[in-house]
């Protein structure tokens, strides 16, 4: 069963030079925490995802259900989840929705702009917080694959090893320009101040019905959905679900993040073991990266290996195809957690 925290922090400056007076990182977790604090295993989430991935549920095909709990590849018995919801995402933690405290009014357009490296400090600053210095390993897919990568190079010593999914050493392809702009056109958004004024529903599921059979959720959900007109219904279900929870804005300022990162230069500062996973069918990041960017980290003397995901499940592969991954993950964490 997850448990819902929230952290606090005061007066955080972020790498841009704005400093935010009050900052809420929302965190859930599983497991027990040992006495010696020994056994934290930290999962951070994708772009539109948040802390409930590591729960026990199916139903999202953004969920890691299948590998996180008693017994599974991310064992709950002998290890203590955290999965802190990013900086600008939707699920409890600071955002452009939050009040700002010097106007008393949502942040919306003027919520300054964050990097992958600003919701990585604030992490830290949470285990800090925790009493917990070392950490077993950090893990992630997509966004928070990024995020495991920036662990790797802002905090090489604090974990065992580094498990990163479906993802790439830079993010720095995204159109964030046409992003701003397909919002932009949308009436109710007003630039991003729309809290009170417009509704974004309509738009937020169009956009994450899109997203979906983009990368593959049609074919995840195909085992329990047989049928064509079954899976459309589903994939809708799914979207509108999403969209009373998520804000449009979280939308651009953790596209603003993925935009800005880039840790190429950056890979000699890995030292611990590191598990890359990519998916066959992703069409985000495919496994044709593979061979330039496992040489790029051989070539920095990072103590890499590589497994692709045999699936048709496409950008959701690391999630609704768990079992064909579970266990070189346990294994990797078994070799790294001695």
């Amino acid at each position: 069963m997850s448990r819902d925290h929230f952290f606090k922090q005061c007066d955080v400056r972020l790498r841009c030079g704005v400093v935010l007076p009050h900052v809420i990182t929302a965190y859930r977790t599983r497991g027990r925490l040992a006495v010696d604090r020994s056994n934290v295993i930290l999962v951070t989430h994708g772009y539109t995802g948040g802390p409930d991935m590591i729960d026990d549920n199916s139903d999202n095909p953004d969920n890691w259900g299948a590998l996180i709990g008693p017994g599974k590849a991310i064992d709950t018995d002998r290890y203590f989840v955290i999965c802190p919801n990013a900086l600008g995402s939707s699920y409890g933690s600071t955002n452009a929705a939050s009040l700002d405290p010097v106007t008393n009014r949502p942040y919306g357009s003027r919520f300054p702009d964050i990097s992958v490296a600003d919701i990585v400090a604030g992490q830290r600053a949470l285990l800090a917080h925790l009493g917990i210095e070392r950490i077993v390993a950090v893990i992630g897919p997509s966004f928070g694959g990024a995020q495991v990568l920036q662990w790797g190079v802002d905090f090489p010593h604090l974990m065992k090893g580094l498990v990163a999914a479906i993802t790439a050493p830079t993010m720095s392809g995204l159109d964030v320009a046409a992003l701003k702009a397909e919002l932009d056109a949308v009436p109710d958004y007003f630039h991003g101040d729309y809290y009170g004024r417009g509704d974004m529903a309509e738009y937020l599921v169009a956009k994450r019905i899109a997203g979906m059979q983009l990368f593959g959720a049609d074919a995840a959900l195909a085992p329990r959905c047989p049928a064509p007109k079954r899976r459309k219904d589903e994939i809708a279900r799914l979207a509108a679900i999403w969209a009373r929870t998520f804000d449009a804005n979280s939308l651009l300022i953790l596209g603003r993040a993925m935009a800005g990162f880039d840790i190429r230069d950056r890979l000699e500062a890995i030292r611990a073991p590191l598990l890359y996973v990519l998916s066959r069918s992703d069409r985000l990041f495919p496994a044709t990266l593979a061979p330039s960017v496992m040489k790029a980290m051989h070539d920095a003397g990072i103590d890499a290996r590589f497994f692709e995901i045999d699936s048709d499940h496409g950008h959701f592969a690391s999630s609704t195809d768990a079992a064909k991954w579970a266990e070189p993950l346990r294994a990797f964490i078994a070799e790294i957690d001695i």
